[in-house]
Parts: structure tokens; C-alpha cells; sequence
């Protein structure tokens, strides 16, 4: 028998011999792909046109200014310029009959694809735009209750979106929170274990219980911690900047074991490639992260905001469909 799109999905997350590659488009014809994508945020990056103030407001309250470049846009000002006490934080209510209502008509157009819920911008990001990325790094050492109730708050929101995603039959939970910088993490990696893995541990844990694969995205060199999260149990671990990483020192460790969902670097090879690159390059991430068994996701992403030639955006879903 044919396996469906989703089994397919499921079979290179779990290691049990997929027929072939399965294949995200990302940003625009996810059709073509095998995963299709449900934001949970209201007010999510990019989601629309900004308005006629140029920018856009998510619902925790921080906002993103729009560049005219078909960019999400930037942060300008924190939304908490001092750091709220417990009882001042606040918390976006769930409105659950809002955030779903487009699930219907989601499901429907589906047909057998994956069902992927995305957090959008999660974790220490939400964190990073709500208090502004210098005062959030100081937060660790100057204001650790502060830090631990507000980043706390965040998390278990995110915990009620998952717990709502399950409730309406999606299979994967996605979280976007950066990590790394062009050259290394953003903290040291002793940090990051104590103020974080915990945290993204029960969160992981709690997605488990609900039957939910956790899809994690991060952008930079985040190397020295990917071992950690295979270890919390990411299910699909999205490699966004393989060009950064030393990607056949990770594939020495983690192939086999951890699947990955990776892009034709839209930094350099997708961008300035041509379509003949592009095949080889997918060819050796494959080879070098993929195993007989699955474990790779291709992951095609339109970034013509980045100077990627229309060629070359068909090329990245061509080169990962002939793996």
C-alpha cells in the first residue's frame, strides 16, 4: 500500500525507512510539499500588511517595524523597558475560538499531509522582544526572579497553545527561538543548560504526552547544544544556517539518531549557486545527516528579500525531491 504524506513525515522522524525524502515548503507553495503549517500566534510576524504606522503588533505587545523589504521587520523599543514584577506581566488570553477558527478549512486542504502547529516566534525570542536583547541577557545574573517569572509565563502560554493544537488533531508542535550567533551561541553553553534545557524539557515532555513531535528551529551556530536538545527529545531538529556549522562533525554524532530538517543555505549556495550546486549540496547534507533508515527533512524556503533567483528557489525543492 502507498503511505500517505503524514506516514511518510512520521516514518523519517522515527527512523523506519521512508521511501523518499519528505520535502517543507516553507514560506509559499506549501502544497508541494508534504507538511503543511497553522500559525497559533495572533499578531505573528509577517502575517500581513503592517499598518499605517509601519508596523506590526503581536499579542504579547511587542512590535516589529516594518523595513519595506519583505522582511518580518525589527524590534525598535522593548515592550517591558523595566522588568515587571509577577502580578504586572501581561499574558495573552487564549481565545480559542479565534486563534482556530481557520482549523476547518486548514484541515480540509491538508488532505494526507502532515499537520504542523507553529509557535511561531517562542521561547527566550518572545523574551528577547518583549525586554530588548541587551536588557534580556543582563536579566540572567542582575535579575534572575525577575528573568524566571517572566520567561516562565511565556513558556507555559506556549504550553496552553500546544494543549489547544492537540485538541484539534495536529501531529508536530513548532518552535522558532534562535540560539546562535554567525559564530557561536549567544551565551555559554553552561548557561544555556541551567536557565534553559530545563525549561525546554518539560516543555518537550509535555508535548510527548499529547502526541505531539516537537519541531524545533534555530537560526546561527548552535553546535555545542544540539547533542542537549536530541537529548530533551526534539523530535526534528531544523538546522537553519547549516553554511555556520561543522555539519559533518555533528553528522559523526547524531546521525542515526536525530532527525533534521535543513534548507540549501540561503546565505550562500541557494543564493549564489547554481542549480547544479544546489543538487550537490543537498546530495552532501544528506549524506552527511541522513542515514538508510530517515532522519532528513528537506526544508525549501523562497528568499528573493536575500537576492535568491527564482531558478534557484525551484531548484532547492527539485534537489531534495531527487534524494
Amino acid at each position: 500500500m502507498k503511505v500517505s504524506r503524514k506516514e511518510l513525515v512520521e516514518q523519517a522522524i522515527r527512523f523506519r525507512s521512508p521511501e523518499r525524502v519528505p520535502v517543507v515548503f516553507w514560506n509559499r507553495d506549501q502544497e508541494e510539499g508534504d507538511v503543511l503549517l497553522y500559525h497559533l500566534a495572533l499578531g505573528c510576524p509577517g502575517d500581513g500588511t503592517p499598518n499605517a504606522w509601519n508596523w506590526s503588533e503581536n499579542e504579547w505587545g511587542y512590535r516589529l517595524v516594518s523595513l519595506g523589504d519583505g522582511t518580518m521587520g525589527h524590534p525598535v523599543a522593548p515592550f517591558y523597558p523595566d522588568l515587571p514584577h509577577a502580578k504586572e506581566i501581561k499574558i495573552p488570553t487564549l481565545r480559542e475560538s479565534e486563534r482556530m477558527s481557520a482549523v476547518p478549512g486548514f484541515l480540509e486542504n491538508c488532505g494526507d499531509r502532515y499537520r504542523l502547529a507553529s509557535l511561531d516566534l517562542s521561547g527566550f525570542t518572545v523574551y528577547t522582544l518583549l525586554r530588548g536583547y541587551e536588557n534580556a541577557l543582563q536579566d540572567f545574573l542582575i535579575h534572575p526572579e525577575g528573568f524566571a517569572a517572566l520567561m516562565d509565563r511565556i513558556m507555559a502560554f506556549e504550553c496552553d497553545l500546544m494543549r489547544m493544537a492537540a485538541r484539534c488533531g495536529f501531529h508536530g508542535i513548532h518552535f522558532a527561538d534562535d540560539w546562535g550567533t554567525q559564530s557561536g551561541l549567544m551565551i555559554s553553553p553552561g548557561m544555556w543548560r541551567r536557565l534553559f534545557k530545563p525549561r525546554y524539557a518539560r516543555q518537550f515532555a509535555l508535548a510527548r504526552e499529547l502526541g505531539l513531535h516537537t519541531w524545533f528551529h534555530c537560526c546561527g551556530n548552535f553546535d555545542l547544544i544540539m547533542d542537549d536538545f536530541h537529548e530533551i527529545g526534539v523530535d526534528v531538529l531544523n538546522i537553519s544556517q547549516p553554511n555556520v556549522i561543522d555539519v559533518a562533525a555533528v553528522g559523526q554524532r547524531l546521525r542515526g539518531r536525530q532527525c533534521f530538517l535543513l534548507p540549501i543555505s540561503y546565505q550562500t549556495v541557494s543564493i549564489l549557486g547554481t542549480p547544479a550546486e544546489i543538487h550537490a549540496e543537498a546530495r552532501r547534507l544528506y549524506d552527511l545527516l541522513g542515514a538508510p533508515t530517515g532522519g532528513f527533512i528537506g526544508y525549501v524556503e523562497e528568499y528573493s528579500v536575500m537576492g535568491m533567483p527564482a531558478e534557484n528557489y525551484r531548484a532547492c525543492g527539485d534537489a531534495f525531491r531527487r534524494l
